[in-house]
């Protein structure tokens, strides 16, 4: 791992680190601005009606998933989990365009364009492959090794079908050599 990636990650994680802990330990305030996003999705994705109990799931999330990427153990996949976990909470937690306040209005604008600059930073994190190929990369190549080792397999077929004909029919002329 490179020195950015070891000091990167854990920057990246802190955020999620430390609001996944608030959301476990304070979440009705959360609770209450997350209630129509978890209204609007909670049926659809077969998931509990529960503002509180999805706050809650959504910090044990960032927590998890942050801790992950802070110490780079899967570290696509918790920047993965953390990306979906922001989403909902940056609709939900930062929804400028709804309130009235323009002061209030310009700090809620603040946040959501500093969330999306986090969700930018978790993509980035998810396509890093840290200087090993991807598993795009791996898949075409598995699948170029086995066209090539199939087509490498039909031409030593044909070559040594044709070299059995060639001894057939040197054998069958030896034979007909010593009857005649």
């Amino acid at each position: 791992m490179t020195v950015v990636r070891r000091i990167a990650r854990p920057m990246l994680a802190a955020m999620f680190i430390q609001g996944g802990l608030d959301a476990l330990r304070h979440p009705a305030a959360k609770a209450e601005k997350a209630a129509p996003v978890v209204n609007a999705i909670a049926q659809p994705l077969g998931l509990p009606n529960d503002p509180e109990l999805m706050v809650r799931a959504n910090g044990a999330a960032q927590v998890a998933a942050g801790s992950l990427l802070a110490l780079g153990r899967v570290p696509r996949l918790a920047a993965l989990v953390l990306a979906g976990s922001l989403v909902p909470t940056t609709y939900a937690g930062h929804a400028f365009w709804t309130v009235e306040d323009p002061a209030a209005r310009a700090q809620q604008r603040t946040h959501f364009v500093k969330n999306v600059g986090l969700l930018g930073g978790l993509l980035l994190a998810v396509v890093d492959t840290a200087g090993k190929p991807g598993l795009s990369w791996r898949a075409r190549r598995a699948a170029k090794d086995t066209a090539r080792a199939t087509s490498l397999g039909r031409r030593e077929a044909r070559h040594a079908a044709r070299a059995a004909r060639r001894e057939a029919r040197l054998a069958a002329s030896r034979a007909h050599d010593a009857l005649t």
